[in-house]
């Protein structure tokens, strides 16, 4: 049974991923993080039943309960420290928070290699963003102008959204606009 801790665990992705955790079979959900629901069980926030699974404010508290991996589902501006911690607890890592700087990700690594962990960074899960990134690169080779329209409402907490800032970064990697 590989444990798991989920920051972020009661966010609309987190959630989601957390009811997932919880329907497999070789996968066990110990800890979570979610300031709003410190304190509180995760299964009354899922409307899941099951053993406790106990929520912390903090990644470092959370990483207090024994676990294999920690996933990083938060926001940008928690994302590396919660990382950074997870590796310092010598934890593997799965970061789907998009939104990290190449310096964040350089730190991230340095810190891996040095705990000899590892980090799957996957800032965006959905296969047809994917897609769309992977069409878009090919598509910057043959086309001399491009442009990036990135639509989110107005409560969004990070506009541009990291899914698009990367795909300009990578479609930057190929030409300029």
């Amino acid at each position: 049974m590989i444990k798991i801790c989920i920051a972020g665990a009661t966010g609309w992705a987190g959630s989601a991923l957390s009811k997932g955790v919880l329907a497999s079979q070789d996968l066990q959900l110990v800890s979570a993080v979610s300031r709003s629901q410190a304190g509180n069980d995760l299964h009354q926030k899922l409307g899941t039943e099951g053993d406790s699974i106990p929520v912390f404010a903090t990644a470092a508290e959370a990483l207090a309960v024994p676990s294999d991996i920690f996933v990083e589902y938060t926001k940008p501006h928690v994302a590396k420290a919660n990382v950074l911690a997870a590796l310092h607890h010598n934890r593997n890592v799965v970061v789907g928070t998009s939104g990290l700087s190449d310096e964040d990700y350089q730190e991230i690594e340095e810190k891996a290699l040095q705990q000899n962990r590892g980090v799957l960074a996957v800032g965006n899960f959905a296969l047809t963003v994917v897609l769309l990134q992977k069409f878009a690169e090919i598509s910057a080779k043959y086309i001399p102008n491009w442009e990036i329209i990135d639509y989110a409402h107005q409560h969004k907490k990070d506009v541009p959204s990291g899914t698009v800032r990367e795909l300009a970064h990578r479609l930057g990697q190929v030409r300029a606009s």
